[in-house]
């Protein structure tokens, strides 16, 4: 199994364009929780760890990971509001969002106990890892998990407005990087963080309609082209390549930091193209609505 941990929200995404005040329609979203769903499509085993409101909102939420296969027994629940995000999406499909977070649920999550032995790779990011106190127990169970050998994909999905200290969460954010076995970062990611960081065994780069390149410990640089598309808009396009990228490897038996530096240029090509359709599809519809595997065939 491989396991997300990180916040699940409901995205309020405009409809219509040129109209002043759009009606806002409710989508399942958060980076986590949509890379938890696109692997549950891509037909991985997969389980969701965060804290979910009993509220309908969270509740369709729960809905969403069962109607993917996602496990949800490392899911804890609360009686607080779902968090929200207002997206406003801009003319090339790019999306910036407003969050309601104050008193919700995934702020809340603690630290469970030990996963698994059945658990390959875990993967963390987004506001989980900024908004407190839940920030703090997800980078315990980042040092933890990784400290006994489990596999960590770390995607940081860098929502400025949501960090009131640049500096400091620049430096806790180096503080991850030993505990991180693959980074995945936008190139905005990069911009704010100051460039692209070493430290990892890999450092995955999306660059939008320029497609990605794979940066490894060893020196290798793999690049492939973005998949061209009509773009509906890109909610979720990076939480898709997380997901893809996890496929991949796991295909390839490389969720361990050995296998994945074992694995190739022809072997990265294969996983980033994978990633590429992926995300593609996501982008060619609204919201977060990443792909199945029939889709990918």
């Amino acid at each position: 199994m491989i396991v997300v941990a990180g916040e699940s929200l409901i995205d309020l995404v405009p409809q219509g364009d040129g109209v002043p005040l759009p009606a806002l329609l409710p989508r399942l979203g958060g980076g986590p929780y949509n890379t938890a769903v696109a692997l549950g499509r891509l037909g991985t085993s997969v389980g969701f760890c965060s804290r979910v409101s009993t509220d309908g909102f969270g509740d369709a939420l729960l809905d969403g990971l069962h109607a993917a296969g996602v496990s949800t027994s490392l899911v804890q629940r609360g009686p607080e509001p779902t968090t929200l995000a207002v997206a406003t999406i801009g003319a090339d499909g790019s999306a910036h969002y407003g969050f309601y977070t104050q008193g919700s649920a995934d702020r809340l999550f603690e630290l469970p106990p030990q996963l698994p032995d059945s658990v390959r790779a875990v993967a963390f990011g987004a506001c989980s890892l900024v908004l407190e106190p839940g920030a703090s127990a997800y980078e315990a169970l980042l040092r933890r998990e990784a400290g006994r050998g489990v596999f960590t994909l770390l995607d940081p999905n860098i929502r400025a407005g949501l960090i009131p200290d640049a500096d400091a969460y620049r430096a806790r954010f180096a503080g991850w990087l030993p505990s991180v076995s693959l980074l995945k970062l936008s190139e905005d990611d990069a911009e704010w963080l100051g460039g692209v960081p070493q430290g990892p065994g890999a450092v995955v780069l999306t660059a939008g309609s320029e497609g990605l390149t794979v940066r490894t410990r060893s020196g290798l640089e793999v690049s492939v082209p973005a998949v061209p598309v009509a773009v509906a808009d890109t909610i979720g396009a990076g939480d898709t390549v997380n997901a893809a990228l996890l496929h991949g490897l796991a295909a390839r038996d490389a969720l361990t930091a050995d296998a994945m530096a074992a694995l190739d240029a022809d072997g990265w090509r294969e996983v980033l193209h994978f990633a590429a359709r992926a995300s593609a599809v996501t982008c060619s519809r609204t919201g977060a609505e990443p792909p199945y595997a029939s889709e990918l065939v």
